[in-house]
């Protein structure tokens, strides 16, 4: 384990390990996407001196998506109560990142504040039914002026971010959501700069890397993907291709960027038997030469994850397991067994299942 527990610059700071929380929404803020003490001690819990954590995906604005009691990052409120989050990490010695994020076409328009239309690339809506049965909306395609003020949005966002004191960002380019959804051929279909070939899909994600880059520096911004992800409708005709452009751009243009973090194509989160061990994040790897964070699956299958790192230096993000086992880092370094998780909580909004799991060592829960 010599390559996991080794340090590594990531931005401007020297991790110790590279055990990385990844992000993971939870609906533990307030109805106003406020965060709660709740957050502060999670997000505590999970610090370690030298260690990566990573916000759940976190609203740039009101219009960005309505999901109850996910958090956001646009008011004065949200800006506050963040404070107490990264204040207490900082405590720990650790490094937080918020990530942050706009749903596009998975909103849902009965929870925008007037019932505002949906919004995407294309009028193209998620194929295949809700739970609850019904269909998913069509939402609305963005005029091309309202894709260039995203671009001020997601700005201001990162700024907001560091007035609420993150070490950095990282940009929800990933699993189906807005951004994501302008890379796919297969939900954007637009005609203008921002549609058509790969070099216009990509368009306005490297946009937002410049306006943030340029308004926070590139060591504080970082970008999360998902090529050849089929998460929410997902389908793009040449990913290979798509993913490797916009790697290549970034590195051409982005070079001193914190990392780029990559998701697994077959992993399955809402799987608990599934044991990902297929690397398929390869060519991007080989183009990407900063900090490269592998994600997707790996809480089945630790063994494979340490081996990764040892193989390729990467650093590697874990969710089920970190939210089960505060001090994951030290259970994996150590080899000591793994709490199991319990699903039913994860998207519960109390304490229970949040900040109850225990540490190593001890029998009893937190609360």
């Amino acid at each position: 384990m010599t390559k996991a527990f080794s340090p590594i610059k990531v931005g401007r700071h020297e991790l110790q390990h590279r055990i990385v929380l990844a992000p993971l929404t939870r609906f533990r803020a307030t109805l106003e996407a406020v965060p709660t003490q709740l957050l502060v001690d999670y997000y505590s819990q999970r610090a370690t001196p030298g260690g990566l954590l990573v916000t759940e995906a976190t609203f740039i604005s009101r219009m960005a998506g309505g999901y109850r009691q996910a958090p956001g990052l646009y008011t004065n409120d949200q800006i506050q109560e963040w404070k107490k989050v990264t204040s207490a990490v900082h405590e720990k010695g650790g490094i937080i990142f918020v990530q942050l994020w706009h749903l596009g076409r998975a909103g849902s328009s009965n929870l925008n504040p007037n019932n505002e239309p949906i919004v995407a690339p294309s009028a193209i809506p998620i194929p295949g039914k809700k739970p609850s049965g019904k269909d998913y909306e069509t939402p609305r395609a963005l005029e091309t002026e309202e894709v260039k003020e995203l671009v001020n949005t997601y700005r201001q966002a990162a700024i907001n971010a560091m007035a609420a004191g993150f070490d950095g960002i990282e940009i929800h380019n990933a699993n189906g959501y807005l951004l994501d959804q302008f890379l796919n051929s297969s939900t954007n279909k637009r005609t203008d700069a921002y549609g058509g070939s790969i070099e216009n899909r990509c368009r306005l994600s490297l946009e937002v890397l410049e306006a943030i880059t340029g308004a926070i520096g590139a060591d504080r911004t970082a970008a999360r993907f998902s090529p050849s992800g089929g998460v929410q409708g997902m389908l793009d005709d040449t990913p290979l291709q798509t993913w490797g452009y916009l790697t290549s751009e970034i590195q051409k243009r982005f070079p001193d960027m914190a990392y780029l973090h990559f998701i697994e194509a077959r992993s399955d989160f809402q799987s608990d038997k599934r044991v990902n061990t297929v690397d398929t994040l390869s060519p991007y790897r080989q183009i990407w030469k900063g900090p490269f964070i592998t994600a997707g699956g790996f809480s089945t299958a630790v063994e494979h994850a340490v081996k990764l790192a040892e193989d390729t230096g990467n650093l590697i993000a874990f969710g089920r397991a970190f939210i089960a086992n505060p001090d994951l880092p030290e259970r994996i370094r150590n080899g000591y067994k793994l709490n199991p998780y319990n699903r039913k909580t994860f998207y519960t909004h109390g304490a229970v299942g949040y900040t109850d799991y225990p540490v190593h060592g001890e029998s009893a829960s937190r609360l």
